[in-house]
Parts: structure tokens; C-alpha cells; sequence
């Protein structure tokens, strides 16, 4: 378990330099969806953002949102969704360890938040963008962003798609998040930048609900501001929205040491842990730690999709028209990282996300000889596909009919898979343990009072399997959850 940051006690505070009912660190989306509900709850809330500005990893990124249940998007672009539907397929897809009540109550709630997202000024774009999974080039507002299309869970739910992305051509988490800290302006929280909380504050509060301990409740944080060290009373609560750990090295090597293999880290410099060892410190507990989302982009195009994507030992393990974060879960922590995409002639193109020939050959014993594949395995993989995609059908993987046809024509070429030469982009999906409510827990399944988390500083719905836009919905949805009952608290 990684290294808690040790709080400090509160009878060694000498006096408080900011006052709040409720103390937010990091302004990410986690942190405003949690500061905009904690004001909306008649609560004087404090902001301390470690940068000059809020944003954080939800600035940088593409923007996508995932909500579904039958949002007024969807109905617009002419799909049908519910919130059994969707249920239906996270707890399918978000393995290994599915937490149902959270995914329960995010299913339920989809709706409701997509609307509160609206009401903040979030703008989205009724239409549809079909022409692949994930963030569009477009304006448009509706995606799918998971794997809801491809086998197993097209015939587990209902397939619908619940990527939501902001009104704005590109990458639209700029955009998203220019509105929540617009919000959060309004609001009337203090919000104090280049605040970079060190350590909690805590206060003996008697016996935990099970008598196991002492507890402590979390009364505050210290945090360095202008150079010197500050005191931030909390009167009811502190919610903690940091982001993951994907930027520390320590901690990578310690609990997901394969993450530190991808070239490419989706985090903001402050996703460096610093919240979740706070919370440990404080008596929380962590869950998860292992587990990340790599995502290996095969399209677009999207005719890739009809070429056969292989391991190290030149067997298939994935349907190919898989959602993308899916096939680079599969890769890099079942099959080592190894991994190549063979095409004949027919199909092959190059794809948008830059990636090098590691092989070619007019036949394709030549090809897998070049890749240094064992003898024939290549060989009887293309052979069983090829019988069989005669007929339109992928028996052994269930891809879908339209991207099966036989790998006939000469010359082969295999695109570079690898992790250590394509792109695998990485985040970490573990953190503390929470309810849905964003109270933190203990090993021993107690609160720890006065502490709330959401966002990637805990572990949410998001897990191997992981859908495009999990991360923002999730980090709003319980954000607002979290500040709610920090506010009551």
C-alpha cells in the first residue's frame, strides 16, 4: 500500500487562516460539480487548486460524457435507452468487480444529471456522429464511446450510445470545463489557486460506529499558499477531487508497475496521488490501485477493423471491433503488450493514429516469419478466420458480419501493436473507497468522518472494460453527490 501522508492534529493548529464550511481540493470537474452542489446547499465553500487555474486532466481532454437512460440527445438522434439498459451493460462491462450500487445509482440518476449539466450551460448538439467510437472531429453531440455495439454486450443490453460531447469541433473538455468554472464564479465559493494542499487536519471524535477504534474526523487542511503554510477549517466537511496517480512513478511501480510501460499518460501534472495518500493518511482505505485504462486505438479508419489483431505467439484474442480501450486492456495486461494487426492489400490503410509496418510479406508464412512469430501459428490463426469469414461469420470472437471477410489478397502487412511502439494511452482507474455519496471508508467498511472523495481520487464506476466518458460522468455525477452530503454533514 502506498506511503498515507500523515495528518497533523488539530491542537497543534494554532489558528485558522481560512474558514469554510466545506473545503474542496482540486478544480477539476469532480471539484466543481462538488463545489457548485455544496453552495447550492446553503454551504460556504473553499476551493484550494494546487495550479493557477482550475481544470485539470477534464481540461485536456476530449470532453466526452457518459450518460444514457434516455437523455434528450439520445430521444433527438432517434435512439431508445433506459436506465435497466445501461445498467445492464456496466456491470457487464466494468469488471472485475462491479460496484452496483454506484453504477445503480448512476444509471438512475443519467437523466437527471445530463440535464443539471445543461442548466450549468453545458451545450450539446442534438445529431448523431457514426463514423467511429470515441471523440468526434465534429460539433456533434451523441457518440458511442464503448462497446455496446460489439460482442459479448450487444446481446447483453440493448446497444445505444451514451458518449455526450460538448458543442464544439475537436477536443471538448476545454470547453466543459470553461462552463463549470464559469458556474463555479457564480456560486459564491472562494476559490484560491496555486494552493497546494500538503497534508488533512483532524480532531479526535470518540469511538468509530463499530467500536473497533478511536476515530478522527477531518477538520481541515493544511495547505502552502504564497510559501507559507495555511490552516483551512472545515467545519463540515473536505472533499477531496485530486485526480489519480498516473503521474507517480512510486506508485505506478508499486501497484499497476505495467502502466509504466504505456508511452503516453492521460493525467494532468497533479494526478500524482497526493489526494488518495491524504485520504489514507486521514484513515481511509483504497481499493483498487491495480487496475487502469489503456486504450490502443486501432481506427480510423474503420476498415482496420476487418484485419485480424494477433499476439506475441500469433494467436487472436479480441473481436477486432471492440471498443478501443477495451482491445488495449486486453493487450498490454493479458498478452504482455504484444500485439499486431495484420491486413491484406484489400484493406489495408494507414490508420490516423500513427503507427509503423513491423512486417510485410507476399504470403503469409513470410509474414510470420518477419514478425519472429513461432512457426505456423500465424499461418493456422489466418487460416481458421479465413474459413470461416467466407461465410461472413467470426465464430471463435463474434465480430460483427460487416467487418469479416477473408484475408486473401497479397501482399500482408502487420501494423505495429506493441506497447513499446504504438500508442497505449494509460490512466489509473483505482483510488479510495467510497460510498455513493461520496463518503470515504475505512478497511473496516466505516466512514471516516468529515472526508468525501470523488473522481479518479477514488474508485468509482470506471473499471477494465472502461467506456469513453466514464471519467467526467462519473466525477460529476458523484461530485455533486459528495458536496451534497459534505454540505449536510
Amino acid at each position: 500500500m502506498s506511503k498515507p501522508t500523515e495528518p497533523r492534529d488539530i491542537r497543534e493548529i494554532p489558528q485558522w487562516d481560512l474558514d469554510a464550511d466545506v473545503v474542496v481540493v482540486g478544480l477539476g470537474c469532480a471539484g466543481a460539480a462538488a463545489t457548485l452542489e455544496a453552495t447550492r446547499a446553503g454551504a460556504r465553500v473553499v476551493v484550494l487548486e494546487r495550479a493557477s487555474g482550475g481544470g485539470g486532466t477534464s481540461a485536456m481532454s476530449g470532453g466526452v460524457i457518459y450518460l444514457g437512460g434516455g437523455t434528450a440527445v439520445q430521444r433527438a438522434c432517434g435512439f431508445e435507452d433506459s436506465p435497466e439498459g445501461m445498467f445492464a451493460y456496466l456491470m457487464a462491462s466494468s469488471g472485475p468487480r462491479p460496484d452496483e450500487a454506484k453504477i445503480r445509482a448512476y444509471c438512475d440518476g443519467s437523466v437527471e444529471h445530463f440535464d443539471w449539466l445543461v442548466a450549468q450551460g453545458v451545450p450539446f448538439k442534438a445529431t448523431f456522429y457514426p463514423h467511429y467510437s470515441g471523440e468526434p472531429p465534429t460539433d456533434d453531440g451523441l457518440v458511442f464511446s464503448g462497446s455496446e455495439n460489439a460482442h459479448p454486450y450487444n446481446e447483453i443490453a440493448p446497444p445505444a450510445p451514451r458518449g455526450h460531447v460538448p458543442r464544439i469541433p475537436g477536443r471538448a473538455g476545454g470547453l466543459l470545463m470553461q462552463t463549470l468554472l464559469t458556474a463555479v464564479g457564480r456560486s459564491g465559493a472562494e476559490v484560491v489557486t496555486d494552493a497546494r494542499a500538503q497534508t488533512l487536519i483532524v480532531a479526535p471524535d470518540g469511538a468509530s460506529a463499530a467500536g473497533r477504534s478511536p476515530a478522527r474526523r477531518v477538520a481541515g487542511a493544511i495547505a502552502r499558499i504564497d510559501g507559507a503554510e495555511r490552516a483551512v477549517r472545515a467545519r463540515r466537511g473536505v472533499v477531496l477531487t485530486t485526480g489519480g496517480f498516473i503521474n507517480n512513478d512510486t506508485m505506478l511501480r508499486q501497484h499497476a508497475p505495467l502502466l509504466l510501460r504505456c508511452q503516453f499518460r492521460v493525467g494532468a501534472d497533479g494526478d500524482d496521488g497526493s489526494g488518495i495518500r491524504m485520504g489514507l493518511g486521514a484513515g481511509g482505505a483504497a481499493v483498487n490501485l491495480g487496475l487502469g485504462s489503456v486504450s490502443l486505438p486501432l481506427i480510423p479508419p474503420k476498415k482496420l477493423q476487418k484485419g485480424v489483431l494477433v499476439d506475441g505467439h500469433g494467436q487472436r484474442f479480441i473481436n477486432e471491433d471492440a471498443y478501443y480501450g477495451r482491445l488495449g486492456e486486453y493487450a498490454l495486461f493479458r498478452h504482455d503488450g504484444r500485439a499486431f494487426l495484420v491486413l491484406d492489400n484489400d484493406i489495408f490503410e494507414r490508420p490516423e493514429v500513427p503507427r509503423e509496418i513491423a512486417a510485410v510479406g507476399e504470403t503469409v508464412a513470410e509474414l510470420e516469419q518477419e514478425l519472429g512469430l513461432p512457426d505456423g501459428s500465424l499461418q493456422a490463426t489466418v487460416a481458421l478466420y479465413n474459413r470461416h469469414a467466407e461465410r461472413g461469420e467470426d465464430p471463435v470472437f463474434r465480430k460483427a458480419a460487416e467487418w469479416v471477410v477473408p484475408l486473401i489478397h497479397p501482399p500482408y502487412a502487420a501494423l505495429d501493436c506493441t506497447v513499446e511502439g504504438s500508442l497505449y494511452a494509460a490512466f489509473t482507474l483505482g483510488g479510495l473507497h467510497t460510498t455513493p455519496d461520496g463518503e470515504v471508508l475505512t478497511a473496516d467498511g466505516d466512514v471516516v468522518p468529515g472526508l468525501f472523495a470523488a473522481g479518479r481520487a477514488t474508485a468509482g464506476i470506471a473499471a477494465p472494460g472502461y467506456s469513453s466518458g466514464i471519467s467526467i460522468g462519473d466525477g460529476t455525477f458523484f461530485g455533486r453527490r459528495a458536496g451534497r452530503r459534505a454540505a449536510r454533514s
